[in-house]
């Protein structure tokens, strides 16, 4: 009989330590130190092997011609999902989905399962969360009835992995990962334990079989994936699936990819029947833009290979506080402290005595620096009470001496503008050589070089009211 010894393992990390601690000496995460009885690991929990699937290792020469080794890519049934995951899905590859409660990971799944089966692949759905009367149900409320698809409640790792093997599926779901268990792993399920071996058992399927494999994640409070990092190294694919409860659209990220690029934008809608694709993402984040541009700035931002135009507003309220609030939902609050702190010391512009509220309509989070132009032009905006012209778009980096910086993949950021009807454009001037789009009649192309030609282009339009007055913080009276 194996020996039976008790660590405490942080579920954040996997490090293990012989006693407890109230904080991990290795991430600093509090509370994390969970009591685990650890025995001797037996043969099929040390990871994985391709040989037991293949009965034997055939390693592949390099010199053969590339088009024998073209990746043959199965379309799933949404366009959207398939741009995120590099053009289709490649068979034997390993994605890891991941997201909030209740944003429609199984159902975004769920129909991927009944495209793949229209194309005549079989699908095996796992859940260890549902019974198989509540799967089939709502999958039947999805629209899909296909006989390709088959669902099952199962946590046993161990019985899983011998039906996948016996029924030999294209596509494996396993939803979730932190529901099932191995037997010889004496930690409960969802345990950082658990959730490394029956990874590595699940790839070893992947690989050795075949069979493509998509894990359901649960994320954190902090909304990172749940269970150790070593799981995000383990698959070929991690795709974030983010969305808001107040708003109908989600989100589907690329984080890691191997078979394509990384960070690709997936745009769904939730809809009655389901999650629908959403076929132009800019048209549909600019349909509700109001009629008062005061503080309104359109932005083309770049997710992935997609250009993408958004709306940023910023509002500045003058306050007596001698800390002025700061505060952004989709840009980062230090840029914003960046900007504000540039435009006032080249334009006296008086953000030190004003709030600042900067918001990214829709619920898109930007994380690229050429978002800068469009913020500070909305700040301008917004302080002066000038409109911006309604058809006008802003991209481009803004340095602390004040200078605008050029920003990759200008020509497609101004095409996918002109699309939608803009017409005036506002750009670093360091990207005019490089710009290749021809300009049509009624188009003009403002070239920036400092946040001094910036003010000029946002005051060439009348002040809508007057101008708001910063007012002063008075200093307090002594008793």
């Amino acid at each position: 009989m194996a020996k039976v010894k008790t660590l405490f393992v942080c579920q954040e990390c996997g490090a293990s330590r012989p006693k407890w601690e109230g904080r991990c000496s290795d991430c600093g995460a509090w509370n994390s130190l969970v009591e685990e009885k650890q025995v001797k690991a037996s043969s099929s929990t040390r990871g994985w092997s391709v040989a037991a699937d293949q009965g034997a290792l055939r390693p592949m020469r390099l010199d053969k011609p590339v088009s024998e080794l073209k990746i043959q890519r199965n379309k799933t049934g949404f366009k959207e999902l398939d741009r995120v995951l590099g053009g289709g899905l490649v068979p034997g590859s390993y994605v890891l989905v991941g997201g909030d409660p209740g944003v429609g990971k199984s159902t975004l799944l769920l129909q991927m399962a009944g495209g793949l089966a229209q194309q005549g692949l079989s699908v095996l759905y796992a859940s260890g969360e549902e019974s198989v009367q509540q799967t089939a149900l709502r999958a039947q409320r999805l629209g899909v009835r296909q006989g390709g698809v088959e669902v099952l409640s199962e946590s046993r790792l161990q019985s899983l992995i011998e039906l996948a093997r016996s029924r030999s599926p294209s596509v494996l779901i396993v939803d979730s990962i932190q529901t099932v268990y191995l037997d010889e792993i004496s930690s409960a399920p969802g345990s950082v334990s658990q959730v490394r071996e029956c990874a590595s058992q699940l790839m070893g399927l992947a690989k050795g079989s075949g069979i493509s494999v998509f894990l359901i994640g649960h994320v954190t409070k902090e909304g990172q994936l749940a269970g150790p990092q070593t799981l995000a190294h383990m698959v070929d694919t991690v795709l974030s699936f983010e969305g808001d409860s107040n708003h109908q659209f989600r989100l589907l990220r690329a984080l890691k990819n191997r078979f394509g690029a990384t960070n690709e934008l997936g745009v769904f809608q939730m809809a009655t029947e389901g999650l629908c694709e959403v076929d132009n993402p800019s048209e549909f984040f600019l349909q509700e833009r109001g009629d008062d541009l005061v503080g309104s700035a359109i932005y083309a931002a770049m997710e992935g290979s997609r250009p993408l135009l958004c709306e940023i507003q910023a509002l500045a309220s003058p306050t007596s506080m001698h800390t002025p609030r700061r505060t952004s939902l989709g840009f980062e609050v230090n840029r914003v402290h960046l900007l504000a702190a540039v435009l006032d010391k080249h334009l006296d512009l008086g953000c030190q005595n004003s709030e600042i509220y900067v918001n990214v309509v829709g619920g898109l989070k930007l994380s690229e620096p050429s978002a800068d132009l469009a913020v500070a032009a909305s700040l301008i905006s917004s302080v002066k009470n000038q409109e911006l012209p309604r058809n006008s778009c802003f991209f481009g980096e803004v340095g602390l001496t004040g200078e605008i910086r050029a920003s990759t993949f200008a020509e497609d950021r101004v095409k996918e503008a002109l699309k939608l009807g803009f017409k005036e454009f506002v750009l670093p001037a360091s990207n005019r050589r490089h710009l290749k789009v021809k300009s049509s009649e009624g188009q003009h192309f403002h070239w920036v070089k400092t946040v001094h030609d910036l003010e000029k282009v946002c005051g060439q339009r009348r002040a809508a009211r007057t101008p708001i007055v910063a007012s002063s913080p008075q200093p307090s009276s002594s008793p």
